[in-house]
Protein backbone atom coordinates (compact mmCIF):
# COMPACT_ATOMS: atom_id res chain seq x y z
CA UNK A 1 0.00 0.00 0.00
CA UNK A 2 2.92 2.05 0.42
CA UNK A 3 4.99 0.83 -2.58
CA UNK A 4 4.44 4.37 -4.05
CA UNK A 5 7.00 5.72 -1.93
CA UNK A 6 9.93 3.75 -2.95
CA UNK A 7 8.63 3.97 -6.82
CA UNK A 8 9.33 7.31 -6.43
CA UNK A 9 12.85 7.04 -4.88
CA UNK A 10 13.75 4.68 -7.88
CA UNK A 11 12.79 6.63 -10.52
CA UNK A 12 14.47 10.19 -9.16
CA UNK A 13 17.45 8.56 -7.73
CA UNK A 14 18.33 5.17 -9.97
CA UNK A 15 20.11 2.92 -7.35
CA UNK A 16 19.63 0.06 -9.43
CA UNK A 17 20.67 -1.07 -12.74
CA UNK A 18 17.92 -1.15 -15.96
CA UNK A 19 15.28 0.89 -16.69
CA UNK A 20 13.68 2.99 -13.81
CA UNK A 21 9.90 2.57 -15.30
CA UNK A 22 10.22 -1.12 -14.68
CA UNK A 23 9.90 -0.59 -11.22
CA UNK A 24 6.35 0.56 -11.61
CA UNK A 25 5.86 -3.37 -11.89
CA UNK A 26 6.85 -4.28 -8.48
CA UNK A 27 4.19 -2.60 -6.57
CA UNK A 28 1.16 -4.54 -8.82
CA UNK A 29 3.23 -7.95 -9.03
CA UNK A 30 3.44 -7.95 -5.15
CA UNK A 31 -0.21 -7.06 -5.07
CA UNK A 32 -1.63 -9.68 -7.83
CA UNK A 33 1.40 -12.61 -6.70
CA UNK A 34 -0.21 -12.38 -3.14
CA UNK A 35 -4.01 -12.49 -4.58
CA UNK A 36 -3.37 -15.12 -6.99
CA UNK A 37 -1.59 -17.69 -4.75
CA UNK A 38 -4.43 -17.12 -2.22
CA UNK A 39 -7.29 -19.71 -3.67
CA UNK A 40 -5.08 -22.67 -3.35
CA UNK A 41 -3.47 -21.67 -0.24
CA UNK A 42 -7.37 -21.04 0.61
CA UNK A 43 -8.37 -24.59 -0.62
CA UNK A 44 -5.29 -26.23 1.30
CA UNK A 45 -5.78 -24.82 4.41
CA UNK A 46 -9.72 -24.89 4.72
CA UNK A 47 -9.97 -28.94 5.32
CA UNK A 48 -7.09 -30.97 4.38
CA UNK A 49 -4.20 -29.08 6.04
CA UNK A 50 -6.40 -26.67 8.84
CA UNK A 51 -4.01 -28.46 11.92
CA UNK A 52 -1.01 -26.71 10.08
CA UNK A 53 -2.45 -23.02 9.54
CA UNK A 54 -0.52 -20.95 12.63
CA UNK A 55 2.34 -22.96 11.23
CA UNK A 56 2.58 -22.24 7.64
CA UNK A 57 1.77 -18.58 8.67
CA UNK A 58 5.15 -18.68 10.97
CA UNK A 59 6.61 -20.27 8.03
CA UNK A 60 4.59 -17.25 5.49
CA UNK A 61 6.32 -15.23 7.78
CA UNK A 62 9.92 -16.60 7.43
CA UNK A 63 10.23 -16.15 3.84
CA UNK A 64 8.88 -12.41 3.66
CA UNK A 65 11.22 -11.29 6.33
CA UNK A 66 14.10 -13.23 4.45
CA UNK A 67 12.63 -11.84 1.24
CA UNK A 68 13.09 -8.12 2.33
CA UNK A 69 16.22 -8.70 3.65
CA UNK A 70 17.35 -10.18 0.24
CA UNK A 71 15.96 -7.26 -1.42
CA UNK A 72 17.84 -4.98 0.27
CA UNK A 73 20.71 -6.40 -1.18
CA UNK A 74 19.20 -5.73 -4.62
CA UNK A 75 21.37 -4.79 -7.51
CA UNK A 76 19.25 -4.57 -10.75
CA UNK A 77 15.33 -4.05 -11.14
CA UNK A 78 14.79 -7.70 -11.71
CA UNK A 79 16.47 -8.70 -8.14
CA UNK A 80 13.95 -6.47 -6.31
CA UNK A 81 10.78 -7.71 -8.78
CA UNK A 82 11.92 -11.29 -8.14
CA UNK A 83 12.37 -10.72 -3.80
CA UNK A 84 10.17 -7.62 -3.54
CA UNK A 85 7.34 -8.72 -5.82
CA UNK A 86 7.51 -12.63 -5.69
CA UNK A 87 8.96 -13.96 -2.93
CA UNK A 88 8.01 -11.57 -0.01
CA UNK A 89 4.44 -11.71 -1.86
CA UNK A 90 4.12 -15.49 -1.28
CA UNK A 91 5.01 -15.15 2.14
CA UNK A 92 2.52 -12.41 2.85
CA UNK A 93 -0.47 -14.44 1.69
CA UNK A 94 0.96 -17.49 4.03
CA UNK A 95 0.55 -15.07 6.88
CA UNK A 96 -2.86 -13.57 5.51
CA UNK A 97 -4.38 -16.80 4.30
CA UNK A 98 -5.02 -19.20 7.30
CA UNK A 99 -5.78 -16.81 9.96
CA UNK A 100 -8.20 -15.12 7.57
CA UNK A 101 -9.75 -18.67 7.28
CA UNK A 102 -9.46 -18.79 11.16
CA UNK A 103 -10.88 -15.46 11.50
CA UNK A 104 -14.26 -16.35 8.93
CA UNK A 105 -14.70 -19.22 11.16
CA UNK A 106 -14.73 -17.36 14.58
CA UNK A 107 -17.58 -15.54 12.81
CA UNK A 108 -19.75 -17.65 11.23
CA UNK A 109 -23.28 -16.62 11.76
CA UNK A 110 -23.26 -13.03 12.35
CA UNK A 111 -20.64 -9.56 12.04
CA UNK A 112 -18.22 -11.24 9.68
CA UNK A 113 -18.14 -8.66 7.27
CA UNK A 114 -17.95 -6.25 9.82
CA UNK A 115 -15.23 -8.69 11.21
CA UNK A 116 -13.18 -8.53 7.34
CA UNK A 117 -13.99 -4.46 7.70
CA UNK A 118 -11.94 -4.45 10.64
CA UNK A 119 -9.39 -6.15 9.42
CA UNK A 120 -9.06 -4.48 6.56
CA UNK A 121 -9.23 -0.92 8.28
CA UNK A 122 -6.04 -2.41 10.33
CA UNK A 123 -4.26 -2.68 6.81
CA UNK A 124 -4.69 0.71 5.98
CA UNK A 125 -3.82 2.22 9.13
CA UNK A 126 -0.53 0.55 8.18
CA UNK A 127 -0.86 2.23 5.12
CA UNK A 128 -1.54 5.52 6.04
CA UNK A 129 1.63 5.90 8.57
CA UNK A 130 4.00 3.84 6.79
CA UNK A 131 4.71 6.29 3.73
CA UNK A 132 6.12 8.70 6.20
CA UNK A 133 8.06 6.38 8.14
CA UNK A 134 9.53 5.12 4.30
CA UNK A 135 10.10 8.74 3.56
CA UNK A 136 12.33 9.34 6.20
CA UNK A 137 13.70 5.94 6.06
CA UNK A 138 14.53 6.84 2.37
CA UNK A 139 15.51 10.06 2.94
CA UNK A 140 18.01 9.31 6.26
CA UNK A 141 19.41 5.82 5.13
CA UNK A 142 18.61 5.15 1.60
CA UNK A 143 16.86 1.90 0.08
CA UNK A 144 19.02 -0.69 1.04
CA UNK A 145 19.32 0.10 5.00
CA UNK A 146 15.27 1.00 4.95
CA UNK A 147 14.39 -2.47 3.86
CA UNK A 148 16.56 -3.70 6.89
CA UNK A 149 14.77 -1.86 8.91
CA UNK A 150 11.52 -2.70 8.21
CA UNK A 151 12.88 -6.67 7.78
CA UNK A 152 13.10 -6.43 11.27
CA UNK A 153 9.23 -4.76 12.05
CA UNK A 154 8.27 -7.67 10.16
CA UNK A 155 9.86 -10.27 11.84
CA UNK A 156 8.51 -8.79 15.27
CA UNK A 157 4.98 -7.58 14.28
CA UNK A 158 3.91 -10.67 12.10
CA UNK A 159 5.01 -13.19 14.92
CA UNK A 160 2.92 -11.50 17.41
CA UNK A 161 -0.21 -11.55 15.32
CA UNK A 162 -0.26 -14.63 13.99
CA UNK A 163 -0.66 -15.88 18.15
CA UNK A 164 -3.50 -13.65 18.00
CA UNK A 165 -5.62 -15.71 15.49
CA UNK A 166 -6.04 -19.10 17.05
CA UNK A 167 -7.42 -21.83 14.88
CA UNK A 168 -10.88 -23.00 15.90
CA UNK A 169 -12.13 -25.54 17.19
CA UNK A 170 -14.21 -26.56 14.39
CA UNK A 171 -11.48 -26.81 11.83
CA UNK A 172 -9.39 -29.01 13.49
CA UNK A 173 -12.51 -31.45 14.42
CA UNK A 174 -12.31 -35.22 12.56
CA UNK A 175 -14.83 -35.62 9.81
CA UNK A 176 -16.11 -37.75 7.92
CA UNK A 177 -14.46 -38.93 4.26
CA UNK A 178 -17.84 -36.77 2.93
CA UNK A 179 -17.48 -33.84 4.77
CA UNK A 180 -13.54 -33.39 4.14
CA UNK A 181 -14.76 -33.07 0.50
CA UNK A 182 -14.93 -29.52 -1.29
CA UNK A 183 -18.60 -28.54 -2.21
CA UNK A 184 -18.58 -27.08 -5.79
CA UNK A 185 -22.25 -26.68 -6.54
CA UNK A 186 -21.71 -22.70 -6.69
CA UNK A 187 -19.73 -22.67 -9.43
CA UNK A 188 -23.13 -23.52 -11.02
CA UNK A 189 -24.64 -20.32 -9.85
CA UNK A 190 -24.29 -16.86 -12.09
CA UNK A 191 -23.60 -15.11 -8.92
CA UNK A 192 -20.04 -15.91 -7.89
CA UNK A 193 -19.03 -15.21 -11.90
CA UNK A 194 -20.83 -11.72 -11.74
CA UNK A 195 -18.80 -10.99 -8.60
CA UNK A 196 -15.61 -12.33 -9.65
CA UNK A 197 -15.84 -10.42 -12.84
CA UNK A 198 -16.65 -6.92 -11.02
CA UNK A 199 -13.49 -7.51 -8.57
CA UNK A 200 -11.05 -7.72 -11.36
CA UNK A 201 -12.19 -4.67 -13.22
CA UNK A 202 -12.54 -3.08 -9.97
CA UNK A 203 -8.60 -4.14 -9.27
CA UNK A 204 -7.07 -3.12 -12.78
CA UNK A 205 -8.14 0.08 -11.74
CA UNK A 206 -7.21 0.38 -7.95
CA UNK A 207 -3.41 -0.22 -7.95
CA UNK A 208 -2.86 2.31 -10.41
CA UNK A 209 -3.26 5.37 -7.95
CA UNK A 210 -1.07 3.77 -5.24
CA UNK A 211 1.82 3.00 -7.44
CA UNK A 212 1.68 6.47 -9.46
CA UNK A 213 0.14 8.73 -7.17
CA UNK A 214 2.97 10.19 -5.35
CA UNK A 215 5.35 10.21 -8.87
CA UNK A 216 2.54 11.50 -10.30
CA UNK A 217 1.98 14.43 -8.05
CA UNK A 218 6.06 15.21 -7.89
CA UNK A 219 6.05 15.23 -12.15
CA UNK A 220 2.89 17.18 -12.97
CA UNK A 221 1.79 19.13 -9.95
CA UNK A 222 5.12 19.37 -9.17
CA UNK A 223 4.95 19.18 -5.60
CA UNK A 224 7.57 18.59 -2.76
CA UNK A 225 8.37 15.14 -2.24
CA UNK A 226 6.54 16.10 1.24
CA UNK A 227 3.16 16.66 -0.49
CA UNK A 228 3.61 13.54 -2.33
CA UNK A 229 3.89 11.51 0.46
CA UNK A 230 1.07 12.83 2.28
CA UNK A 231 -0.98 12.38 -0.61
CA UNK A 232 -0.72 8.71 -0.13
CA UNK A 233 -1.19 8.52 3.70
CA UNK A 234 -4.73 10.64 2.66
CA UNK A 235 -5.30 7.63 -0.12
CA UNK A 236 -4.97 4.86 2.82
CA UNK A 237 -6.17 7.06 5.41
CA UNK A 238 -10.02 6.83 4.72
CA UNK A 239 -9.83 3.31 4.03
CA UNK A 240 -9.57 3.29 7.86
CA UNK A 241 -13.30 3.86 8.34
CA UNK A 242 -14.39 3.19 4.92
CA UNK A 243 -13.35 -0.44 5.61
CA UNK A 244 -15.77 -1.04 8.40
CA UNK A 245 -18.47 1.31 7.01
CA UNK A 246 -19.10 -0.82 3.86
CA UNK A 247 -18.70 -4.35 6.06
CA UNK A 248 -21.71 -2.98 8.49
CA UNK A 249 -23.83 -1.63 5.47
CA UNK A 250 -22.83 -5.30 3.77
CA UNK A 251 -24.14 -7.40 6.98
CA UNK A 252 -27.52 -5.02 6.54
CA UNK A 253 -27.23 -3.95 10.31
CA UNK A 254 -29.43 -1.20 10.07
CA UNK A 255 -30.12 -0.63 6.18
CA UNK A 256 -31.39 -3.38 3.97
CA UNK A 257 -29.16 -2.65 0.71
CA UNK A 258 -28.02 -5.83 -1.41
CA UNK A 259 -24.43 -6.77 -2.10
CA UNK A 260 -25.17 -5.81 -6.00
CA UNK A 261 -25.75 -1.97 -4.47
CA UNK A 262 -23.50 -1.71 -1.85
CA UNK A 263 -20.77 -2.57 -4.51
CA UNK A 264 -21.79 -0.42 -6.94
CA UNK A 265 -22.11 2.55 -4.30
CA UNK A 266 -18.22 2.41 -3.62
CA UNK A 267 -17.62 1.35 -7.41
CA UNK A 268 -19.34 4.28 -9.11
CA UNK A 269 -18.09 6.96 -6.11
CA UNK A 270 -14.54 6.15 -7.00
CA UNK A 271 -15.07 6.38 -10.88
CA UNK A 272 -16.46 9.75 -10.35
CA UNK A 273 -13.70 10.75 -8.03
CA UNK A 274 -11.03 9.58 -10.80
CA UNK A 275 -12.80 11.29 -13.76
CA UNK A 276 -13.78 14.68 -11.66
CA UNK A 277 -11.11 15.44 -9.46
CA UNK A 278 -8.05 13.44 -10.81
CA UNK A 279 -8.31 14.32 -14.47
CA UNK A 280 -8.88 17.67 -13.63
CA UNK A 281 -6.08 18.51 -11.43
CA UNK A 282 -3.34 20.96 -12.69
CA UNK A 283 -0.37 22.43 -11.93
CA UNK A 284 0.04 23.34 -8.38
CA UNK A 285 -3.47 22.29 -7.60
CA UNK A 286 -2.80 20.53 -4.55
CA UNK A 287 -6.20 20.90 -3.69
CA UNK A 288 -8.07 18.88 -6.18
CA UNK A 289 -5.23 15.87 -5.98
CA UNK A 290 -5.89 16.21 -2.18
CA UNK A 291 -9.79 15.81 -2.64
CA UNK A 292 -9.53 13.01 -5.21
CA UNK A 293 -7.01 10.72 -2.31
CA UNK A 294 -9.79 10.85 0.39
CA UNK A 295 -12.78 10.65 -1.76
CA UNK A 296 -11.02 7.41 -4.09
CA UNK A 297 -9.08 6.12 -1.04
CA UNK A 298 -12.54 6.21 0.76
CA UNK A 299 -15.18 4.14 -1.54
CA UNK A 300 -11.94 2.29 -3.43
CA UNK A 301 -10.26 1.06 -0.36
CA UNK A 302 -14.07 -0.26 1.14
CA UNK A 303 -14.26 -2.14 -1.61
CA UNK A 304 -13.36 -5.34 -0.42
CA UNK A 305 -15.06 -4.92 2.80
CA UNK A 306 -18.28 -5.35 1.04
CA UNK A 307 -17.12 -9.32 -0.05
CA UNK A 308 -18.97 -10.46 3.39
CA UNK A 309 -22.07 -9.80 1.65
CA UNK A 310 -21.20 -11.72 -1.14
CA UNK A 311 -20.32 -14.41 1.01
CA UNK A 312 -23.80 -13.64 2.37
CA UNK A 313 -26.17 -13.63 -0.35
CA UNK A 314 -24.15 -16.74 -1.84
CA UNK A 315 -24.82 -18.63 1.23
CA UNK A 316 -28.32 -17.67 0.95
CA UNK A 317 -28.47 -18.32 -2.45
CA UNK A 318 -27.05 -22.49 -1.16
CA UNK A 319 -29.65 -22.64 1.38
CA UNK A 320 -32.41 -22.16 -0.66
CA UNK A 321 -31.40 -24.71 -3.11
CA UNK A 322 -30.27 -26.84 -0.46
CA UNK A 323 -26.30 -27.13 -1.14
CA UNK A 324 -23.49 -27.03 0.68
CA UNK A 325 -21.25 -24.44 0.19
CA UNK A 326 -17.44 -23.35 1.98
CA UNK A 327 -17.36 -19.50 2.69
CA UNK A 328 -13.38 -19.68 3.01
CA UNK A 329 -12.93 -20.89 -0.68
CA UNK A 330 -14.99 -18.58 -2.16
CA UNK A 331 -13.17 -15.76 -0.26
CA UNK A 332 -10.03 -17.27 -1.40
CA UNK A 333 -11.45 -17.33 -5.12
CA UNK A 334 -12.72 -13.43 -4.64
CA UNK A 335 -8.87 -12.58 -3.66
CA UNK A 336 -7.58 -14.57 -6.51
CA UNK A 337 -10.06 -12.37 -8.54
CA UNK A 338 -8.40 -9.20 -7.21
CA UNK A 339 -5.09 -10.60 -8.17
CA UNK A 340 -5.75 -10.76 -11.65
CA UNK A 341 -7.12 -8.01 -11.91
CA UNK A 342 -3.62 -6.30 -9.93
CA UNK A 343 -1.35 -8.13 -12.29
CA UNK A 344 -3.47 -6.82 -15.71
CA UNK A 345 -3.54 -3.54 -14.05
CA UNK A 346 0.05 -3.72 -13.82
CA UNK A 347 0.87 -5.21 -17.49
CA UNK A 348 -1.15 -1.91 -18.69
CA UNK A 349 0.22 0.28 -17.03
CA UNK A 350 3.54 0.71 -18.95
CA UNK A 351 1.95 1.01 -22.23
CA UNK A 352 -0.54 2.91 -20.79
CA UNK A 353 2.00 5.54 -19.74
CA UNK A 354 4.12 5.53 -23.12
CA UNK A 355 0.80 6.09 -25.05
CA UNK A 356 0.20 9.22 -22.95
CA UNK A 357 3.33 10.16 -23.11
CA UNK A 358 3.24 10.36 -27.63
CA UNK A 359 0.11 12.18 -26.87
CA UNK A 360 0.46 14.60 -23.97
CA UNK A 361 -1.51 17.89 -24.51
CA UNK A 362 -3.00 20.81 -22.12
CA UNK A 363 -2.74 21.30 -18.20
CA UNK A 364 -5.17 18.94 -16.70
CA UNK A 365 -4.55 15.87 -15.46
CA UNK A 366 -5.88 13.95 -18.74
CA UNK A 367 -3.56 15.73 -20.88
CA UNK A 368 -0.61 15.06 -19.38
CA UNK A 369 1.44 11.44 -19.71
CA UNK A 370 -0.87 9.82 -17.20
CA UNK A 371 -3.99 10.96 -18.96
CA UNK A 372 -4.73 7.17 -20.26
CA UNK A 373 -4.10 5.94 -16.58
CA UNK A 374 -6.76 8.25 -15.46
CA UNK A 375 -9.39 7.37 -17.60
CA UNK A 376 -8.47 3.38 -17.08
CA UNK A 377 -8.63 3.90 -13.41
CA UNK A 378 -12.19 5.74 -13.93
CA UNK A 379 -13.40 2.99 -16.12
CA UNK A 380 -12.11 0.10 -14.26
CA UNK A 381 -13.78 1.43 -11.24
CA UNK A 382 -17.16 2.20 -12.55
CA UNK A 383 -17.41 -1.35 -14.00
CA UNK A 384 -16.59 -3.17 -10.63
CA UNK A 385 -20.41 -2.31 -9.97
CA UNK A 386 -21.63 -3.89 -12.58
CA UNK A 387 -23.41 -6.48 -10.72
CA UNK A 388 -26.25 -3.70 -10.30
CA UNK A 389 -27.05 -4.12 -14.00
CA UNK A 390 -27.50 -7.48 -13.93
CA UNK A 391 -29.54 -7.63 -10.58
CA UNK A 392 -31.63 -4.77 -12.47
CA UNK A 393 -32.06 -7.12 -15.71
CA UNK A 394 -33.25 -9.69 -13.44
CA UNK A 395 -35.65 -8.20 -11.54
CA UNK A 396 -37.10 -6.71 -15.40
CA UNK A 397 -37.42 -10.78 -15.99
CA UNK A 398 -39.58 -10.95 -12.91
CA UNK A 399 -41.93 -8.39 -13.54
CA UNK A 400 -42.65 -9.65 -16.73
Amino acid sequence: MSYGVFQEYYTTHHPLHGSPSLTGIIGTTSNGVMYLSMPPLFYLFTKRLARYRQTAALAGALLATLSFLLSSFSTTVWHLVATQGVLAALGCALIYSPTTLSLGEWYTTKNRAVAYGVTLSCKNIVGSACPFLFRGLLDRCGFRTSLRIWTAILAATSILAIFLVPTHPSAVAPRTPRARKMPWTFLRHQTFYIYAIAIVLQSCGYGIPQTYLNEYAHDVTLLSQTSATLLLTLFNAPGIISSSFFGYLSDKKRFSLSATTVTAISAGSSALSAFLFWGLTSQGSLALLVVFSITFGFFAGGYSATWGGILNEMEREAAASNEAIDSGMIYGLLNGARGIGYVSGGLAGLPLLKAGAKTAIGNFGYGTTYGPLIIFTGLSSVFGGWGVLWKWKRVVRLVQ
